[in-house]
């Protein structure tokens, strides 16, 4: 079995290269800044109380993915924020964060604010998934 390069000149097959590979940058000696990854549920008294939803406390059901970054020494128009459907992609003048994100995300469609105050970025994207029996 041998695969034909579209190109004679390539070295690599797309097959061979890992996916988000090319947003890997490891000669840039900027800092990673230190981040949360924490996760968002709608939940209401019928999932509390009654169980009447298949809701659990696990990461499956959970409706929002939010990523806190602590950026010290950061003003807002120094932040530059680029997000994929699997990567999140920081850059300021002093770190730096390229970030592989544990679920696919709807990239179009997220929410980001600067926590001037405690000096964070607060990142929310909502993970896009297939239906299935529990997110219906």
């Amino acid at each position: 079995f041998q695969v034909k390069s579209e190109n004679r000149e390539t070295i690599w097959n797309t097959e061979e290269v890992p996916e988000g590979s090319e947003f890997d940058d490891t000669w840039d000696p900027r800092e990673q800044p230190e981040y949360q990854i924490l996760f968002k549920q709608c939940v209401g008294t019928e999932d509390v109380f009654f169980g009447m939803s298949r809701k659990d406390p696990s990461t499956a059901c959970c409706e929002d993915m939010v990523i806190k970054i602590k950026l010290p020494e950061t003003k807002y128009s120094d932040i530059t924020l680029d997000i994929h459907d699997k990567v999140l992609d920081l850059r300021t003048p002093q770190k730096k964060l390229l970030l592989h994100l544990p679920y696919p995300v709807d990239s179009k469609n997220g929410k980001a604010r600067f926590l001037s105050e405690e000096e964070t970025l607060e990142v929310t994207l909502r993970p896009s998934r297939d239906f299935d029996f529990i997110n219906f």
